[in-house]
């Protein structure tokens, strides 16, 4: 679990978190949610250690992080997973290549030992074998984005952080990720915490959301309680659009649930 006690970073004398207090569940898929420029973005690079804030606590299941020297925050580190925006894989790399980088860089594995674990870790996100040895350009974005979620996975990571996991993809395959992130998160009792605009996943994958306005937290509930949550700031932003506007209509007029 990552609890946030009384969070506030600021740039240049510009307060951009203004006193943020958050948990994030064990096996729980957690979204941050906001319009762009609220803090988002600065919340996850604080949540990671990019940022160091300025008071408060972010509390790793006991530990917390502002209070850590570097080689307990290099170590912390070694406990994260990252899938990034544009899943960052490198293009020379093959896929197997990709997922084994991090093993190579930061476990005591022997090189059987290596392949073995990225096998397993690009089975377990259903990519055949066959796609291992070809390059990032060579397969689809859903499919980079598979393999940068087994890269994410590789060492078995206690906390899983995702940028925008969807960003690039068409609906069908966005639900995919989602899915395979939410049983991931699940399976190995990770806690995953993603940053994102896609209202699909707010609905599809939820268990806790975390939404923030212009660095403040105004909610934070799961997807089955987005109806009834009794913030107009959080309904506003949800049900911008029309779509999802009807939905909300629906759920009220016929008592539906998600």
């Amino acid at each position: 679990m990552i609890e946030l006690v009384d969070v506030h970073k600021s740039f240049d004398g510009t307060e951009i978190l203004k006193g943020i207090s958050a948990k994030f569940e064990s096996g729980k898929t957690s979204l941050i949610i906001g319009q762009s420029g609220s803090g988002k973005t600065v919340l996850m690079k604080s949540l990671i250690g990019l940022h160091r804030v300025d008071q408060g606590q972010i509390i790793y299941d006991g530990r917390n992080m502002p209070d850590m020297s570097f080689k307990q925050l290099r170590a912390l580190r070694r406990e994260m997973g990252m899938l990034f925006q544009g899943s960052a894989l490198f293009d020379f790399m093959t896929v197997l290549e990709n997922v084994m980088y991090p093993l190579e860089m930061f476990s005591n594995m022997t090189a059987i030992e290596i392949e073995k674990r990225a096998r397993f870790c690009l089975g377990r996100v259903d990519l055949v074998e066959r796609s291992y040895s070809l390059h990032p350009s060579e397969i689809s974005g859903g499919m980079q984005k598979r393999v940068a979620i087994a890269r994410a996975i590789a060492l078995n990571p206690k906390y899983l952080f995702c940028d925008e996991p969807n960003s690039g993809l068409d609906p069908v395959s966005s639900l995919v990720i989602d899915r395979l992130i939410k049983e991931i998160t699940e399976e190995f009792n990770m806690t995953t915490i993603i940053n994102t605009h896609d209202m699909n996943s707010v609905m599809e994958i939820g268990d806790n959301i975390v939404f923030i306005k212009k660095g403040y937290m105004k909610w934070q509930g799961s997807n089955k309680q987005l109806f009834n949550s009794g913030s107009e700031d959080l309904d506003e932003f949800v049900f911008a659009s029309n779509l999802f506007k009807a939905v909300k209509d629906a759920h009220e007029k016929h008592g539906a649930s998600i």
